[in-house]
Order: C-alpha cells, then structure tokens, then sequence
C-alpha cells in the first residue's frame, strides 16, 4: 500500500504530535537494524562517533554505553526529533558526553578529522544530493575512519509504496560507487531480512589513496 505524502514527509523530518509518535513508533521498527549497525562500527572505548539521523535517539543511547572514554555526536534534520532524542539522552548530554544538534549532513558544522566512526541508517533516502552528504562523512572522519550506510536497497524495496517525491531509492552498485567516489574504500556489504525488509549494511574506510 503506498504511503501518503505526508506521512512520508513525516518519515523524512518528523514534526509536531505527529512526528513524535512516528518517532516511537521508528524506535521500535528500526531496532533491529540499528544494532547490526553498532555491530558494524566495531566500537572501542575511546572512539568518537557521529550518527546522522538520530532520530529517537536510542541508537545514540546504545553507542554511548560503548564508548566510555569516547564522545558521540548526532545530526538530524527535525526539531522534533531533536527534543525527543535529549530526552533519551539528557544524562550523557549533562555530563558532557553526547551532543546533539539539528542540521543538515551536507553541511556538517564539525571540524575536518575529527570522528573515528560515523553512521547512518535509513537515511540516503532523502538526500538530494548524495555525493554532497558523503563527502562531507569523508571530511570529518580521520584517516582510516569507518563508515556505515544501512539501507533498502533498490533491488528489495517496494518502491511503489514511497512517494518518489520524497524518498529516492539507490542500488548498492550505485551507492558503493558513491562512496568511491567521495574517497571511501567499500569493506563490506552486508544483507539482513528483518521481517518482511531486507536491509543493506555498506561498511567503509577512508581510502588511503585521498
């Protein structure tokens, strides 16, 4: 069944009353594939990690209980969002451990190299422009940092039920060569079916040669 403009919009930048139970409802969906995720990362201690598109914040809750000695970030595009996941997360943030902004990934307000890890997790989706995002996730992270994309790729969604207006799905041919080309190295694909979704998981390093 495809999905009304404006719930997918929501699904985009949730916002209002609205927004805020889409985003319980997201941090229920989205559980499972946010832990592959954090598995992926190969989290230590010290890292520093960024996630774009928090949304409920939960993913970032998880991160933090990993890094003791390290210090997590995020980007989202709502206010709402924003509001729900410094909630979650208002005892990191108090002791300085979690900051978390509202913003736009294509223009990251952090200085060049300074995460080990950055993740994203259905969120390519809605980037207009996709080039434009990773070579801004290759601009903060350090040499040698990891990246992951967690996806539906083209191939498995049902692309009927999305608005091409607001989502814009990508094949994983398309968006390793995406990755390539904003200087990451791809390392891994990975393929999980969660219910009735497939999700891929694209795990990257800075490439050596940029």
């Amino acid at each position: 069944m495809r999905r009304p403009d404006f719930v997918a919009r929501q699904g985009r930048c949730p916002s209002g009353v609205l927004g805020a139970v889409i985003g319980r409802f997201m941090a229920h969906e989205t559980m499972r594939e946010n832990a592959i995720a954090i598995e992926l990362l190969r989290l230590e201690p010290t890292d520093r990690v960024l996630e774009l598109g928090f949304g409920h914040g939960r993913t970032i809750r998880s991160i933090v209980e990993r890094v003791a000695e390290g210090h997590v970030a995020g980007v989202d595009f709502s206010a709402t969002m924003l509001r729900l996941a410094s909630s979650v997360n208002r005892d990191a943030i108090a002791q300085g451990r979690v900051e978390l902004q509202q913003g736009d990934s294509i223009s990251l307000v952090y200085p060049d190299q300074v995460f080990d890890k950055l993740l994203a997790v259905h969120t390519i989706y809605f980037w207009e422009n996709p080039a434009a995002h990773l070579r801004e996730c290759r601009r903060v992270l350090r040499p040698s940092g990891l990246l992951v994309l967690g996806f539906r790729p083209r191939e498995q969604a049902q692309i009927a039920d999305f608005p091409a207006t607001v989502y814009n799905f990508r094949s994983v041919a398309e968006i390793c060569e995406l990755l390539r080309a904003a200087g990451f190295a791809t390392s891994e694909v990975t393929e999980s079916r969660l219910a009735k979704r497939v999700i891929t998981f694209v795990t990257a390093r800075v490439s050596a040669s940029q």
